[in-house]
């Protein structure tokens, strides 16, 4: 049994990096590319926003907080070359 349970893992693991490979292509024939620098640049103004909601907090409360803490804008992850 355990054998086959090791077999099923392996063979999504290799169903899902081929899959990934298939859409990379598939991105790159339609002119786009995955941006990756984004995740680095945006670190820092993620890192920020989240100081400045945890000052907002401190200051006005839990029932007063103001915050927007989506660091992550799906549109500028993948871009047109």
């Amino acid at each position: 049994m355990k054998g086959f349970f090791v077999f099923d893992i392996i063979k999504s693991i290799i169903s899902i990096l081929v899959l990934i490979a298939i859409v990379y292509f598939l991105l790159n024939f339609f002119g786009y590319e995955i941006n990756k620098e984004y995740f680095s640049y945006s670190k820092k103004q993620c890192e920020q926003k989240l100081q400045d909601c945890t000052d907002s907090l401190i200051h006005k409360g839990i029932d007063n907080m103001e915050c927007n803490v989506n660091c992550i804008e799906p549109k500028l992850i993948i871009k047109k070359k």
